[in-house]
Formats: C-alpha cells, sequence, structure tokens
C-alpha cells in the first residue's frame, strides 16, 4: 500500500512540473494545462483514497474539478483577491469556461486510464516475477 502511495505521489509532483512547464512555454495550448490540472486531482483523489473503487474516484475527481469551475462563478472581494495570486490562479481559476469542463473530464478519464495502466503492469511484474516458468533473466 506504501509502495502504490509512493507511486502516485511521484506522478502528482511529476503532472504538478509538467502543467507548470505547460504554462511557462506559449507554444502549448492552454487546454493541455487544464487537462495536467484534472489528471492531477484524480491521483490526489487517488492517493487519498487508495482503496475506493475507481467508479467512485472518477466520480469524486469530477465533482471538484466541475465544483472549482462553477465557483469561478462566485464573485466577491476576497475571493478575486485570492484568484489574483499565483496560488488562486492555479488552483481556482480566473474564469468560467464551459469547455473547461470537458477538458476536465478528459483529463480525469486519462488518469483513470493511466490509473489501470499502473495496475495492470503492476500485475504483470508481479506475475513474471513469481511465474515457475523458465526466464532468460533468472539465474539457474
Amino acid at each position: 500500500m506504501i509502495r502504490i502511495r509512493l507511486i502516485y505521489f511521484v506522478l502528482i509532483i511529476f503532472i504538478i512540473i509538467i502543467g507548470l512547464l505547460s504554462r511557462y512555454f506559449t507554444f502549448i495550448p492552454l487546454f493541455i494545462g487544464d487537462i495536467l490540472w484534472a489528471i492531477m486531482v484524480y491521483f490526489i483523489v487517488r492517493f487519498l483514497l487508495i482503496s475506493t473503487a475507481t467508479k467512485q474516484v472518477v466520480i469524486y475527481s469530477l465533482l471538484f474539478c466541475y465544483a472549482i469551475e462553477f465557483s469561478q462563478l462566485y464573485k466577491a472581494p476576497w475571493i478575486d483577491n485570492l484568484r489574483h495570486t499565483l496560488f488562486g490562479r492555479l488552483v481556482l481559476g480566473e474564469g468560467f469556461l464551459w469547455s473547461d469542463l470537458l477538458y476536465y473530464t478528459i483529463g480525469v478519464c486519462l488518469g483513470m486510464l493511466l490509473d489501470r495502466l499502473l495496475k495492470r503492469s503492476k500485475s504483470w511484474f508481479r506475475q513474471l516475477k513469481h511465474s515457475r516458468l523458465p526466464s532468460p533473466f533468472r539465474h539457474k
């Protein structure tokens, strides 16, 4: 359990770095950052709720992403001031866009697919390690 949490933690950090770099390079479309943000949210939820079913993690991730996007419709001086900070811009966003809901959905789905690939490769490696079949990599 600790090993898989570590893998999720490393993925979260890696996605944050790539997401920040995507904002730095102007040739990368802005929607890539939205997709990466949603992938990061998926893996944060997966990290926190490690034994929860994938379907629930997807639902929680989408609800969080959508809630953040719809919160951008709320205008008050205190939250607008927060949104003008780097942290506020990266976490809360600046303005509501319907298209962001699509990008968040794509990102969460990509996170789920990446998660399944990780689990599949993990079980494949485990089977290879414990198999009794001869292997060219195993010493006799």
